[in-house]
This record gives structure tokens, C-alpha cells and sequence, in this order.
């Protein structure tokens, strides 16, 4: 019985760190969350995430939307989680030498650039729609892995690793972008301060090798707050935090260290809590094809389709191309350019990242529902398109000796 209970254990435990699990999980929450906004009468399901919530303490209160509650406090967990994935591949993963990094980096400031300048070149001239020049720039990396494993072993393990690199550096290009250009108010010097000041303490925390976890939790409320009320989305705050965690345990290895305790601890929350959450409250919208009639396509959507389905693997590949050629860097063995080129296309299923950017990028609810709109169809194009050719390029074992024969 206990055998069982142990295997059962290692069972449940493998798929909640299974990024093929995430991808269908969160597949069934888009699902799910555009059904109910297509309907009449699961219209409560929409207004749900439009009540007010709040804390209340003495004469301190602190009141939300549910969707604000998720996007602005749950998302904070979320990017908490990547800034340790991109601590640790900074410390002693794909990204820990220039060598190392060269091409992930190359890759995804092609895949960022490009897709930009795509979305732009179709608004130029409608201030409104011009905000969404983030929108493109993301891939969501649960559900590129998860479309990836589809054709499991077949794919090389070189590529799997080039996409994990890529997408940790996208994040982190997204992150620079969200705390930049997307504030989510006029900014307030004195809460930066504030925030400043707490970020400082915690890093003396850090630095003075100080490893009990509520000494980084605790401050790292009121961090969220600071950050919070500065007008810096924040979600900024969970990178923050991050970036001061502990990443050397007594052993003074990363394996040990707080930053994986806290990595490997948090990211089933995260996974099937917090982003399904956020996919539930913000991945609804209705299917209205009309607001693509008139004869003209909006330059939202045109931008964003064309921004992830086209921009994303051309600048992936561009850049790639010519840092190979110019020696910047060097393609993983086993690899081809072809499969570059898949992982170009899987590279523009944006999902998560970009339906965040699109509700903070537009206020008008009908720039937003056509910014989700567009979203969640080019995600499924590049899906789709991407698997097919990953599979021509990727021939089982059995077609590549039929090929060889012939």
C-alpha cells in the first residue's frame, strides 16, 4: 500500500511539473472562459471577476476588482517564479556565459524587435492602438513545450533547450517592457522610495547571507505595495523579490539554495493556480467575428496576427542567421536551420505574456476584446502551423531511414 502511495506520490508530482500538462490546462481555460462570454446566460461568469474585493485593516484598506487582484497581485507570484528561472539559468544554466547565451539572446531580440515593428508599421497614426506595440513581442513557453512534447523524443533535445533559453530571455525582455513603458498609473516618487529603500534592505539581507525565508517574505509584501501604489505595474515587485532571493544553500551549491526551494515549491501554485486564474479572468471574450466586417480589418488585429505569426519566427530566424554567420555564436549540434524556423512559429503562440500586455496596453474594452480576439487566434495558427512543421522537420526515427533508403 505504501509502494502505491509512493508511486502514486511520483505520478502526481511529475505532472505538476510537466509544462505539457500546464499548456492543456491552460488550453482548457481559454476553452472555457471564451464559452462563457459567448453565451447569454453565463454572463454572470464575466461580471464575476468584475466585483470588488478588499482588505480591510483599522483604518488601512486596500480594494480591487477580482481581475485586478490576479493580474496585479497573483501575477506578481507568476513573474516571482520567472525571475528565479532566469536567476538560476543566469547562475549556472543555458544563459551562464556569453557563449552559452548568444544565440537564446540573439533569438529572442529578433523575436521581440521584429514582431514590434510589424504591430506598429499597422497602427501608425491611432495613438490608442499604437500602445500595443508590446502586445506580439511574447511567447508563452508552457504552451510551446506543451505542443513540442506532442511529438516527443523525435524532437532533439538541443532544440527543446534552445526554446526553454529563448523563452526565459523573452521574459525577461517582457518584464523590461511591462515595468517600462506600461505603468499602471501616474508614477508617485515617494512610494519608489519606499520601494527602493525595502529592495535595498532585502539585498543586505542577501548579501550578509541571511537564509531565513520570512525574513525575504515578509518585507516582500510591503514590496508588492510600494511597487503597487509608485504606479510601476506590480507585478514588478515579484521580480524584485526575486532577484534578491538566496541562490547558495550552506552547501554553497544553486541545488540547495533558497532560490530552488522556493522555485520548485511555488511553481505547481503557479501553474495550476494562479495562471489558470488568470487565464479564466482574462482570456473571455466573445466570439463577435462582426467586429472584423466592413470590409477593412482593424490595425490591432492585423498587427498582432501578423506581429506573432510571421514577425516572431522571422526575427527568430534573422537574428540567429546572422549571428551564426558573423560568429556571435554557434547553432546547438543536431540542429537545422529548418527546425530553427519551427520553433520561430511555435515562438508566436503568445497567450499568457501577451494577453497580459493587451490589458494593461488599451482602456477602450473594445481594442482590448479585439486585442484578445486576435491573440488567441494567432496563438492557434502558430500552433498548429508551427507543429506541422516541427514534424516535417523532426522525422522519427523510422522516416528518416525510409528517406535514406529511397
Amino acid at each position: 500500500m505504501d509502494q502505491k502511495g509512493k508511486k502514486g506520490r511520483e505520478i502526481l508530482n511529475s505532472l505538476l511539473h510537466n509544462e505539457a500538462t500546464v499548456g492543456i490546462v491552460l488550453l482548457l481555460c481559454a476553452i472555457a472562459a471564451v464559452s462563457m462570454a459567448s453565451f447569454p446566460q453565463t454572463r454572470w461568469f464575466g461580471e464575476l471577476w468584475g466585483k470588488d474585493m478588499g482588505i480591510i485593516i483599522g483604518d488601512f484598506s486596500l480594494k480591487m476588482s477580482l481581475r485586478h487582484w490576479i493580474n496585479d497581485a497573483l501575477m506578481a507570484i507568476f513573474f516571482f517564479v520567472v525571475g528565479l528561472e532566469i536567476k538560476a539559468e543566469m547562475l549556472a544554466g543555458h544563459l551562464s556565459s556569453i557563449k552559452k547565451a548568444a544565440l537564446p539572446v540573439l533569438a529572442a531580440a529578433g523575436g521581440m524587435v521584429v514582431p514590434a515593428l510589424i504591430y506598429s508599421v499597422f497602427n501608425i497614426g491611432d495613438p490608442a492602438a499604437e500602445r500595443g506595440w508590446g502586445i506580439p513581442m511574447a511567447t508563452d513557453i508552457a504552451f510551446a513545450i506543451g505542443i513540442i512534447s506532442i511529438l516527443g523524443s523525435r524532437v532533439p533535445v538541443g532544440l527543446k533547450i534552445f526554446l526553454a533559453a529563448l523563452a526565459v530571455v523573452d521574459d525577461l525582455g517582457a518584464i523590461i517592457v511591462l515595468a517600462i513603458f506600461y505603468p499602471s498609473h501616474a508614477l508617485h516618487t515617494g512610494w519608489m522610495i519606499l520601494a527602493a529603500a525595502t529592495f535595498i534592505i532585502l539585498f543586505i539581507f542577501n548579501r550578509r547571507k541571511l537564509r531565513n525565508r520570512w525574513l525575504y517574505i515578509l518585507p516582500g509584501f510591503f514590496l508588492w505595495y510600494f511597487v503597487y501604489q509608485s504606479g510601476i505595474h506590480a507585478t514588478v515587485a515579484g521580480v524584485l523579490l526575486s532577484m534578491v532571493i538566496p541562490s547558495r544553500g550552506k552547501s554553497g551549491e544553486l541545488k540547495d539554495s533558497m532560490l530552488k526551494s522556493f522555485e520548485h515549491g511555488m511553481k505547481p501554485y503557479v501553474n495550476f493556480l494562479v495562471m489558470p486564474l488568470f487565464a479564466l479572468a482574462n482570456a473571455g471574450v466573445a466570439l463577435d467575428f462582426s467586429m472584423f466586417s466592413g470590409g477593412t480589418i482593424p490595425g490591432v488585429s492585423l498587427g498582432i496576427f501578423f506581429g506573432l505569426l510571421v514577425g516572431k519566427p522571422a526575427g527568430i530566424f534573422i537574428l540567429s542567421w546572422l549571428g551564426v554567420k558573423m560568429k556571435f555564436a554557434s547553432l546547438p549540434e543536431g540542429i537545422r536551420w529548418s527546425q530553427v524556423v519551427a520553433m520561430g512559429i511555435l515562438g508566436g503562440i503568445g497567450f499568457t505574456m501577451s494577453i497580459f500586455i493587451n490589458s494593461l496596453a488599451f482602456t477602450d474594452p473594445a481594442l482590448t476584446d479585439m486585442g484578445k480576439m486576435s491573440i488567441l487566434i494567432a496563438s492557434a495558427s502558430a500552433a498548429i502551423i508551427g507543429l506541422a512543421v516541427l514534424r516535417m522537420t523532426c522525422p522519427s526515427e523510422k522516416e528518416s531511414y525510409d528517406v535514406k533508403n529511397i
